[in-house]
């Protein structure tokens, strides 16, 4: 009896979702570095890219002249290159607007490929939520005189409450100056000034919590408008470092992408004897 993997490199392709970023160099470093940790984790297996953003692939197309598959389209080109399975894996944060969307887009899709199996984001679960605050407060250990806040983008999805709930398990495992808040959700910065005043610091550090360091990162928190969150948390008397990294830079993050991408491949395969 001979038995059998079914899923391979010449039948499999994995596809790399994203939002998307307007800015190369994220492009590169965090995108680009989860992709490549795909690819380092499946020797072998091709890995494609596609963005959900019409308005970055757009602004793509007409300031670089980038072609980028929005994930119609690269199912379509998996489909023409004869790939009979495809693990979708998506970079999103969490459950939210942007992933509905690529569920939306994927559905009409599965009946055309033998096997399609979607992975998780980064926050799906309570192990998640756990693991993204262990290797968060590993990669940045304030100082006790150092608060550091991670700022998410929001969402009038219900999925909002991750932000929430993250920044709980911060509190949880003892780490009350590591705070979350968001730009356009809850918590909002108001609420972080007044968590900062109870733990009384003296210093604030500044990060995207979001996969690349975009627009958001550049302007709404480091911007040198007096409404960015550098600025106004100046005017409250702190002193302020903006580390302009997305958290699909770091190695550590990178691996939690990995380990969704490893479950949706272990949910694809089947032995055939």
């Amino acid at each position: 009896m001979t038995i059998q993997r079914s899923t391979s490199p010449e039948n499999t392709a994995i596809l790399a979702v994203s939002f998307g970023t307007s800015y190369p160099y994220s492009l590169k470093t965090a995108i680009g570095g989860v992709e490549d940790a795909f690819r380092r984790a499946f020797p072998g297996y091709k890995v494609y890219r596609a963005f959900t953003s019409q308005m970055i692939l757009k602004k793509l197309k007409e300031r670089d002249g980038w072609s980028i598959d929005n994930v119609p389209q690269a199912l379509e080109r998996l489909l023409q290159e004869g790939f009979t399975q495809v693990v979708v894996q998506p970079t999103h944060f969490m459950h939210g607007v942007e992933y509905d969307r690529m569920m939306a887009q994927i559905a009409p899709y599965r009946q055309q490929f033998r096997r399609l199996s979607v992975g998780e984001p980064l926050l799906s679960c309570t192990k998640d939520y756990q693991a993204v605050a262990q290797r968060v407060a590993s990669i940045f250990r304030p100082d006790e005189d150092t608060a550091l806040i991670l700022m998410g983008h929001g969402t009038s999805h219900f999925a909002d409450c991750a932000y929430a709930a993250l920044g709980y398990h911060f509190l949880e495992n003892g780490w009350r100056n590591i705070l979350v808040g968001t730009v356009e959700g809850y918590p909002t910065l108001e609420e972080l000034v007044r968590n900062l005043r109870r733990i009384a610091v003296r210093r604030v550090v500044l990060t995207p919590l979001m996969v690349v360091s975009g627009d958001h990162a550049a302007n709404d928190m480091a911007g040198k408008d007096p409404d960015s969150w550098e600025s106004r948390l100046r005017a409250e008397g702190y002193q302020v470092e903006c580390v302009l990294r997305g958290m699909g830079e770091y190695p550590q993050i990178q691996q939690l992408y990995v380990e969704h991408l490893r479950e949706a491949m272990s949910s694809l395969e089947e032995w055939d004897t």
